[in-house]
């Protein structure tokens, strides 16, 4: 069995990441080589405005391999420089050069550590949100069939952790949904627009258009417009209209999104772990060998799938607050801000992929009990229904008074553990100014919850079609 080193972070407490596509994606490696296709990219791209031989280019592209480097000697290196660039520039250049001399004075030519950090930072994110994509979009179809199937299944509704109204858990499962949707639109317009970065050590390009004019064989291929659109097309990131050293709107953007994704998902953690819990029993996890085993109770089975999804959302969002506050960064580069962002931004990402990744198989194996859900709508007698019955009552007693009685008929009912249609019942027969008011089978026709769910199940079907569920996301209607 092999043992990682004592400094390697394999997800021991995190483990809503550990194993997940998300982790690969944003480990130390995949961050070497993505710094590492920053650089290989970069070259391509002068040798496309002819400020660089193409065979350099090639040479470089070649040799920019992670398995060439060593990973812990350039991480501890970059305590000396404060960013792992320049160990990582120097390394490659060593590389080039024991391969092919002539070529090693192109590496890196007229950039800064910022450029190919930023660059990487991008293709890393690129990365790892196409697993994440992938993973959102499964549990929105799933969610899609799951509000279809339970449409109409009818459960208490509650607010500030009270019964309220009943509802149907197909429409707690669209919601879900439109949540999950909307933050796969937020992270497909991110997706879309993540940049390379280029602007040279002070955002001017100076450096760039230096080595351009020495030596040019099309010196008007090298104007800041065609390297930037050159490195671009090499990386597949977008050109965007400045450097952006100190202007980190795509770092903050990103992190808000995927803080967006998580509190989506976190939102459906949180309703599983109530309704799981053993005195209401509406949902149960996917279970499994060994899933959710409690190391001193033999009974339990506990939501570890919520749970995992959970802690993602408690935690996105105070590493995407750190990447907003690096938007109030300071000169044309900063000292510590931008230093600041990047483990937030790793762990933003690896904990959304996580998060998606499991909400994937939390929703994909989630047991619905309907029986459940109708013993429970008993609980309180009827009395969630007396909204309705208030209204019904409204135009013949008028609202004031309606609703002054049903709140003393439900607080008898309660005292009395009756159930509220018997005890309405028996206070319209006490009162003569109220016989006939409502007959017995009337009342007991609106205490039914099943008969009082409003416009759930429209708005199920409303979700589900095919022009709504994605074109108010689309337009921006969140």
């Amino acid at each position: 069995m092999s043992t990682p080193p004592p400094y390697a972070d394999v997800g021991l407490l995190a483990p809503v990441r550990a194993g997940t596509p998300a982790e690969e994606a944003v480990g130390d490696l995949a961050w070497l080589q993505a710094m590492l296709d920053a650089e290989a990219a970069l070259v391509r791209a002068q040798a496309r405005c002819g400020t660089v031989p193409p065979a350099a280019a090639a040479t470089i592209t070649a040799l920019a391999r992670a398995d060439l480097l060593d990973l812990r000697a350039i991480a501890v290196a970059a305590r000396e420089t404060a960013n792992p660039v320049v160990a990582l520039v120097a390394a490659l250049t060593a590389v080039v050069a024991d391969r092919a001399p002539d070529a090693a004075e192109y590496v890196h030519r007229g950039s800064t550590s910022q450029d190919v950090f930023d660059t990487a930072a991008m293709l890393v994110a690129r990365r790892a949100l196409l697993p994440l994509g992938a993973d959102l979009r499964a549990v929105a179809a799933t969610l899609a069939q799951v509000a279809a199937a339970h449409r109409d299944t009818v459960m208490a509704g509650r607010t500030l952790a009270l019964h309220a109204v009943p509802t149907t858990f197909g429409l707690k499962a669209a919601g879900w949904r439109q949540l999950v949707l909307e933050s796969v639109t937020r992270l497909e317009r991110v997706a879309d627009t993540l940049p390379v970065s280029l602007g040279g050590a002070a955002g001017t390009l100076a450096g760039y258009l230096q080595y351009a004019t020495e030596n040019p064989e099309d010196p008007e291929g090298a104007v800041p417009g065609a390297l930037t659109a050159a490195f671009a097309a090499e990386t597949g990131l977008a050109a965007g209209a400045l450097p952006w050293h100190a202007l980190r709107t795509p770092v903050a953007d990103l992190g808000a999104a995927l803080a967006h994704t998580t509190g989506a998902l976190g939102k459906i953690a949180a309703d599983v772990l109530v309704l799981t819990r053993t005195e209401l029993g509406e949902v149960t996890e996917p279970g499994g060998a060994g899933r959710g085993v409690s190391s001193a109770m033999p009974h339990k089975r506990n939501p570890v799938l919520a749970t995992l999804i959970r802690s993602a959302a408690l935690q996105v969002p105070a590493q995407a607050a750190v990447l907003a506050q690096c938007l109030a960064t300071e000169d044309e580069r900063s000292a510590g801000l931008w230093h600041a962002e990047w483990q937030p931004l790793r762990e933003c990402l690896r904990l959304a992929g996580g998060a998606a990744h499991t909400a994937r198989e939390l929703v994909g194996g989630l047991r619905v009990h309907p029986p459940r859900m109708r013993a429970n709508l008993e609980a309180t007698g009827g009395r969630l229904v007396s909204e309705r019955v208030s209204a019904v009552l409204a135009p013949r007693l008028g609202r004031t008074a309606a609703r002054d009685l049903l709140t003393e008929v439900s607080a008898r009912a309660a005292r009395t553990a009756r159930p509220l249609a018997e005890v309405l019942t028996a206070v319209l027969a006490e009162d003569a100014a109220l016989v006939g008011v409502l007959t017995p089978q009337q009342i007991a026709s609106l205490t039914d919850p099943a008969g009082y769910t409003g416009a759930a199940g429209a708005l199920v079907d409303r979700a589900l079609a095919p022009t709504h569920s994605h074109t108010e996301v689309e337009d921006g209607q969140h």
